[in-house]
């Protein structure tokens, strides 16, 4: 049995356990018991133990939302319609809100909060990717900040909404997009703007110089402010 399906089945073992006790050492041990994999062998391959599967369960999510998208027809949205889509299905790719509430309390913790961040950030990167996006200077940085701050917030919504269909939530979504449009569309009239953009040439030769990191190295890296210095 490989890494990769040990730690599958723990995940779908903790499941059941993470409602009540959280994804805690508890609902670690209980996976445990219940898989039946020895303990030196799933603390191996979840050295954080209950944290490795959180951040697993948040995988298994990313890998759904991704599917999903390979299988819809997105080709007559709007672009801003496709990302609200993409985040729509990050959210239906849900089991159980009561995981991700349990989730959120585990990476509100000061020593979780990186993986926490990390975790969003790599969902909204994944997101961007999917839907094409080839920006490679400052703006793949601010695109997915921006997702990032959309995602939590639609996500703090969803958990609290008991609209038919989630309806609400889906409303909230798109007014925040609606906010990334408009920004958007501010950022644009400052750049066509002869006085703005003189007295914004200084700064804007700084932005100009930051670069996306390659491949490997948002693999690596995984968070934002990491970057190619080369210019």
């Amino acid at each position: 049995m490989t890494d990769p399906d040990i730690k599958a089945k723990l995940l779908d073992a903790a499941k059941m356990h993470v409602p009540f006790d959280g994804w805690s050492e508890d609902a670690f041990q209980a996976a445990i018991r219940d898989t039946g994999i020895e303990p030196g062998l799933a603390r191996a391959v979840c050295p954080r133990g209950a944290v490795d599967l959180a951040l697993a369960y948040h995988a298994e999510g990313d890998a759904l939302m991704l599917e999903r998208l390979t299988t819809e027809d997105l080709s007559q949205l709007r672009f801003r319609d496709r990302v609200a889509a993409a985040v729509r299905y990050r959210l239906e790719a849900v089991d159980d809100k009561e995981l991700v509430r349990r989730g959120m309390t585990l990476f509100s913790l000061p020593m979780y909060a990186a993986d926490g961040a990390k975790a969003v950030w790599g969902t909204c990167d994944l997101i961007w990717t999917a839907l094409g996006d080839t920006s490679d200077d400052v703006n793949w940085y601010t695109k997915r900040a921006t997702l990032s701050g959309v995602y939590s917030t639609t996500l703090l919504y969803w958990l609290g909404d008991d609209s038919p269909g989630h309806e609400a939530t889906w409303a909230f979504l798109d007014r925040r997009i609606d906010n990334v449009m408009s920004f958007e569309k501010l950022k644009a009239q400052m750049r066509d703007n002869k006085v703005l953009s003189g007295l914004m040439a200084g700064p804007l030769r700084v932005f100009g110089k930051v670069r996306a990191p390659q491949a490997q190295g948002r693999q690596q890296a995984g968070m934002p402010g990491r970057w190619n210095r080369q210019a």
